[in-house]
């Protein structure tokens, strides 16, 4: 984790279909769920997002990326710190009703930070 007092620092892996649904909105926020997709997940680490991006993304859609971005803590402190499987995979289940509440707090622009392959 990283950030200031005032916000903190995500990634988010994504895959091309996702990524191209970001740059419409200037990299300024995520796109809406799917039907299927009920939760939101940023992650706390790169490593975490690396490890999404290349091994579920790229064999899913044949790219993948890490996103980082800044959100404000005013925000991201109503949710808890969820355990995925180890210690460096934690993440927040953020409810996709919430979501636009979710990118108002978003500081500043969503940035690709690694691409895969």
């Amino acid at each position: 984790m990283s950030g200031n007092d005032e916000t903190l620092t995500l990634w988010r892996p994504v895959g091309p279909r996702e990524l191209e649904l970001v740059r419409q909105t200037g990299m300024r926020a995520f796109p809406p769920r799917l039907p299927e997709q009920p939760i939101f997940y940023p992650v706390l680490t790169e490593e975490y997002a690396v490890k999404i991006a290349r091994d579920w993304n790229v064999p899913a859609g044949g790219s993948g990326f890490v996103t980082r971005f800044k959100v404000k803590r005013s925000f991201i402190d109503r949710y808890d710190v969820r355990d995925a499987g180890g210690q460096s995979h934690l993440e927040y289940w953020i409810p996709a009703e919430d979501l636009n509440d979710f990118n108002a707090a978003i500081v500043g622009t969503i940035e690709v930070v690694r691409s895969f392959p």
